[in-house]
């Protein structure tokens, strides 16, 4: 089944002109090279993500990632400079700008000078008085669950964001959207074996320890989790970390 990330790829990549052919192919090597390291974590590929992003879209001298469940929670998990991170702060301060509106509403957002333009007016008065940023280019990220973000690039020059820009920034963010959502995964799929095997210890501490069996030992876990209305891999965690303390206590 065609995913629409990858229909955005292929429908991106037809419209692209012959001269952004080849940054098209750096891009999807890129991807291809994180995707296929053994140690890129999703914190990994999106900050490497910014940096290819920085240096491949035409015009951009920074490049961040802004995430958000709500206008009023945002998250820049990387970011090329501090500048990015200033840029989303200000947006969080008033709930409003150009990353914002790329991640809620599934567009790419040009701002060509912010001292002329005025969609975002608390943003730009604070964006002009705070920081060198004069033009500021916003892609969506299509990311699995409730959790919205787009790729931007910014530069402290006016009017250096072209259609070829534009082309490659949305070339780049589908194949980026496609790597992550790979790198998130990846590491919920980890985090999850790890919970597993974490329950699984506690579990058979408990059975050794009281006689009993798997389906009374997770019963216990679960009803200290209820009562204590802790997280029931915690508690297991917790158990866990308390025998082996124990365990070296005895042993000294």
């Amino acid at each position: 089944m065609v995913s629409r990330i990858d229909v955005r790829v292929w429908t991106v990549a037809v419209e692209a002109q012959p001269d952004v052919d080849a940054t098209h192919l750096r891009v999807a090597e890129v991807v291809r090279g994180l995707h296929n390291r053994s140690d890129a974590d999703a914190d990994t590929v999106v900050a490497e993500l910014a940096e290819h992003a920085a240096v491949e879209i035409p015009g951009a001298q920074y490049a961040g990632i802004t995430l958000t469940r709500n206008a009023r929670q945002i998250e820049t998990p990387a970011a090329t400079s501090h500048w990015p991170l200033l840029l989303d702060k200000i947006q969080q301060r008033y709930h409003e700008g150009p990353c914002l509106t790329a991640a809620w509403d599934e567009q790419t957002v040009h701002v060509p000078d912010l001292e002329t333009d005025t969609r975002f007016p608390n943003y730009r008065q604070d964006a002009l008085a705070e920081t060198p940023i004069r033009s500021i280019m916003a892609f969506q990220l299509f990311i699995a669950g409730e959790t919205l973000g787009a790729l931007n690039v910014y530069s402290e020059q006016p009017n250096v964001f072209s259609s070829d820009s534009r082309t490659i920034g949305l070339i780049f963010a589908a194949h980026s959207s496609v790597a992550w959502n790979s790198a998130r995964r990846e590491d919920q799929f980890k985090r999850a074996l790890s919970s597993r095997d974490m329950i699984g210890q506690a579990k058979g501490m408990i059975m050794e320890r009281y006689r009993v069996n798997a389906v009374q030992a997770f019963d216990v876990l679960r009803k200290l989790s209820q009562d204590s209305n802790v997280p029931l891999i915690q508690v297991a965690t917790d158990l866990v970390a308390g025998a082996l303390a124990d365990n070296e206590q005895k042993t000294r």
